[in-house]
């Protein structure tokens, strides 16, 4: 059997002290209908005096700070020159190595480097490194370069010589990955420079 809903009991509590008197035909205001009146006149009040602001939604957070990218600079004519050239031995060396690593990538481990196709991307990818390499030393020299600029462009002459060993040294494909890792990390460090001297690369 379900409990009577609080609603009606308080019904008939208002029915109690709110009544019509025979006379007046209207309602007698009871103690307990005056203290009703004056909570509600203390709500309304209360109310009006809430500031504006106050029913405002809060400011959304802010997003998080973003890296501040470098501020722009006039490229000297060396840095712009090197940096033109070091760009070309990046394509260089992605166009030659990329299709080696292409036939390490559907081999074993260890490749056969008698296979036909392994061992003509072998050639062909040492003889791009090798000119690659070549042009990012050749940018590196250019007189008036700035040194923080020659520097990267220097190291990742080297990490191409590198990797140009391996492939002659006939490495496992680890041994490539770790390298052409090493090398990328040289062409990001390369590249940070060409853009902080105002051009790219």
């Amino acid at each position: 059997m379900h409990a009577a809903l609080p609603v009606r009991a308080s019904a008939r509590k208002h029915e109690r002290n709110a009544r019509p008197t025979p006379h007046l035909g209207r309602f007698d205001i009871t103690p307990t209908v005056r203290i009703l009146a004056a909570s509600t006149m203390a709500c309304v009040v209360a109310l009006t005096c809430v500031p504006v602001g106050a029913a405002q939604p809060a400011t959304a957070p802010s997003a998080p700070d973003e890296p501040i990218p470098p501020e722009p600079v006039d490229a000297a004519p060396e840095a712009v020159a090197a940096c033109r050239q070091f760009a070309r031995a990046l394509d260089t060396a992605a166009l030659s190595y990329g299709e080696f690593a292409n036939v390490l990538a559907i081999g074993e481990k260890n490749p056969d480097y008698l296979d036909p196709i392994v061992a003509e991307n072998n050639s062909y990818g040492r003889a791009g490194l090798r000119e690659a390499a070549s042009l990012a030393l050749d940018a590196s020299r250019v007189p008036g370069l700035q040194p923080e600029v020659a520097a990267p462009m220097r190291t990742w002459s080297m990490g191409a010589v590198k990797l140009l060993l391996l492939m002659g040294l006939r490495a496992d494909v680890d041994r490539f990955n770790n390298a052409a890792t090493e090398l990328n990390s040289h062409t990001e460090a390369a590249q940070m420079a060409c853009a902080r001297a105002g051009t790219k690369a």
